[in-house]
């Protein structure tokens, strides 16, 4: 499958949401772990940004620019 905006990831992955600048953060297992990717549209490459805890992800400052 192949995606053209986030929106369209959020159609197949309920649990994400976008957060700005290309990035998108998934739940994890019950929204215990948290994973942010920066995908690339044009290529449908998506690259890891963070993965951690729900606790973790909390102490971000500026989730935009991970």
């Amino acid at each position: 499958m192949s995606y053209s905006n986030p929106n369209q990831i959020k159609g197949v992955y309920r649990s994400a949401d976008q957060v700005g600048n290309g990035r998108i953060v998934f739940n994890i297992c019950g929204n215990d772990y948290r994973l942010i990717v920066h995908f690339n549209y044009k290529f449908q490459f998506g690259y890891i940004r963070f993965i951690g805890t729900h606790k973790e992800y909390d102490t971000i400052k500026d989730i935009k620019n991970i």
